[in-house]
């Protein structure tokens, strides 16, 4: 049995918290938009400041004030792989990911009751599909900013854009810190041999009393990020930065047993968040580079026939979901 679960289900765990605070997130959309290539979407630098701002607005759409968005908020902010480790090929749709979890928990829930409990996306998390579904948002607002002639209109795309990427910002950001990837978020769970902190305020205390104290600025991570690149495949390449985020885990661990995270010229620890933080503007610098060349080729349109994902036609249309997963 898995003795973690008795801390999740007694309520001990609190929500994970807002990844990197409101300097971490700011550098990290930031750093971003000021390395987009020279052909990219320059216009954006006119509106780095609110992108910047925007990166820590979807925390706000947390609130229990508000519970039909808690809910579907929520699980956008984690990607806890040991969760869903059964999984050996992450679903190319939120639809078909919640529907496996789904199939998990009946099969589990006589032999596992207690497990299959938290066999859902409020213990796994939806992290890759927020940032993939921001990522189709950018390119598609793209695609019509590059139509339309209309200044105003341009204006109000850039806009758009801008208000996607800053929010596509904040779930690369989420991603690039190891507590977002895992189910330690918030505390060490289950069989602790090594003594690693069990408390919650351990997430705090890195992402954001941490790089308050170290003072991080974008002239930290800008030169760590290199030159953009276009990404052949966006959706795996979220999944991977989420799997590397992953590997420090443990050592952030280690390094809060060493009392690391109160002492701001730690090495180690500026290391792992710069290398972090300049993980997280690398990947949403990249994925707005990409929508930009994306959003030039012509857009494929179907009402209708095996290719379009909500056709029964698809070879791989599932009834269940009432669609295909993304190719």
């Amino acid at each position: 049995m898995r003795t973690w679960i008795a801390f999740l289900m007694a309520g001990v765990l609190v929500a994970p918290a807002a990844a990197w605070g409101i300097r971490g997130h700011s550098v990290i959309n930031r750093v971003a938009i000021e390395t987009l290539p020279e052909n990219g979407p320059l216009f954006l630098r006119a509106h780095t400041d609110y992108i910047a701002f925007r990166s820590i607005i979807p925390d706000t759409w947390r609130g229990v004030s508000e519970p039909f968005l808690k809910m579907i908020e929520d699980p956008n902010h984690g990607w806890f792989r040991e969760q869903f480790a059964f999984l050996k090929v992450i679903p190319r749709s939120r639809y078909e990911f919640v529907l496996a979890l789904y199939k998990e928990r009946e099969r589990i829930k006589e032999q596992d009751p207690a497990f299959a409990q938290l066999m859902n996306v409020r213990w796994t998390g939806t992290m890759a599909y927020a940032a993939i579904e921001e990522y189709e948002r950018i390119k598609t607002a793209m695609r019509l900013w590059r139509q339309v002639e209309d200044p105003d209109r341009k204006r109000f795309l850039e806009l758009d854009i801008a208000n996607y990427a800053g929010r596509l910002g904040h779930y690369t950001g989420d991603g690039a810190q190891p507590l977002h990837a895992t189910i330690h978020h918030d505390g060490w769970q289950g069989p602790n041999p090594k003594g690693y902190s069990t408390d919650p305020r351990i997430h705090g205390k890195m992402e954001s009393a941490f790089v308050d104290l170290m003072e991080l600025k974008p002239d930290d991570i800008r030169e760590r990020i290199g030159p953009a690149k276009h990404l052949p495949d966006p959706f795996q390449s979220i999944v991977d930065h989420l799997d590397t985020a992953a590997t420090d885990v443990e050592r952030l661990y280690q390094l809060d047993l060493e009392g690391a995270w109160a002492k701001a010229d730690h090495d180690e620890a500026r290391e792992m968040v710069l290398r972090c933080t300049a993980n997280g503007a690398r990947l949403l610098r990249d994925l707005i580079h990409t929508a930009w060349i994306e959003s030039g080729r012509p857009a494929t349109r179907f009402l209708r026939g095996k290719e379009s994902p909500i056709s029964p036609e698809n070879p791989k249309y599932n009834p269940e979901t009432g669609s295909a997963p993304a190719p």
